[in-house]
C-alpha cells in the first residue's frame, strides 16, 4: 500500500481512501502534509473556542459542609443532659410564660420527665378543640389547675434554678423537642386523689406523683 493511501486512511477512513484509489486520485505527499496541518490547526482553534476538548474534564466535587453548626444542641442520652446543653432563654412571650409558670407551680418538685409531661398536657390541650386554643387559656381555665387563684398565679422566684429549668422545659414542650413518656395525655391528677372522671380515660403513665390519661 502506498504512502498516499496510508495517509488517506489516517485522515478519511478506509472507505473514503479506497474510493480515491479506485478513481486513481492519489494525493501528493506535500498536499497530505498540508491537510494534516490544517486539521491540527482546526482542532487547536476549536479547543480554544470551547468547541473541541481533546482531554476529558473532571469536575471536582465540593466538600460536604459540616453537619453540625456551632449552635447545634449536642446529642443527649437523657432529658437532664439535653436540658443542660440548652441556653436559658432570657425572656419568654406571654404564652410561654404561662406554660413555664404552670410547670413551676404544678410540678417543680417532680422529676424532669414529670415536669415535661405536665407541660405537654398543656400543649396538647391548646391543640385540641375541647380546650382553649392558647397556653394561657388552658392554664387559666376554671377548675383545671389548683395553683390558679382568682385568674392569677402565685409569685415566682425568678432567680431560682427551678424557674430557669421551667423556662427551658417550656421551650422544649412547645417545640416538641423531647418525647414525653406520657405523650398524647390530655388529663392528669395527683396520685393521692381518685376522681370519678378517670374511669372513662385511658391511663398512659404514672410519673412520680402524677398519673396521666388520654
Amino acid at each position: 500500500m502506498s504512502l498516499a493511501v496510508m495517509a488517506g486512511i489516517a485522515l478519511f477512513g478506509f472507505e473514503g481512501t479506497r474510493a480515491h484509489a479506485e478513481m486513481g486520485d492519489y494525493m501528493p505527499v506535500d498536499a497530505i502534509d498540508n491537510v494534516a496541518e490544517s486539521v491540527t490547526t482546526q482542532r487547536d482553534d476549536k479547543s480554544a473556542a470551547g468547541g473541541f476538548v481533546s482531554q476529558p474534564v473532571v469536575q471536582s466535587i465540593p466538600e460536604t459542609p459540616e453537619a453540625e453548626s456551632q449552635n447545634a444542641v449536642p446529642m443527649a442520652s437523657n432529658l437532664g443532659d439535653y436540658l443542660s446543653g440548652l441556653p436559658t432563654p432570657s425572656s419568654l412571650d406571654q404564652n410561654l410564660n404561662c406554660l413555664a409558670g404552670a410547670i413551676y407551680h404544678e410540678s417543680k418538685g417532680e422529676p424532669l420527665d414529670g415536669q415535661l409531661a405536665v407541660a405537654r398536657v398543656i400543649v396538647a390541650r391548646a391543640a385540641s378543640p375541647k380546650f382553649p386554643s392558647s397556653y394561657c387559656g388552658v392554664v387559666y381555665q376554671r377548675h383545671q389547675f389548683s395553683f390558679v387563684r382568682g385568674n392569677s398565679m402565685p409569685a415566682i422566684n425568678k432567680a431560682s434554678r427551678a424557674w430557669q429549668r421551667a423556662k427551658k422545659l417550656a421551650m422544649i414542650a412547645d417545640q416538641n423537642g423531647w418525647q414525653s413518656v406520657a405523650e398524647g395525655a390530655l388529663y392528669f391528677h395527683a396520685d393521692y386523689v381518685n376522681p370519678r372522671w378517670n374511669r372513662k380515660m385511658t391511663r398512659l403513665a404514672q410519673i412520680d406523683n402524677h398519673i396521666f390519661y388520654r
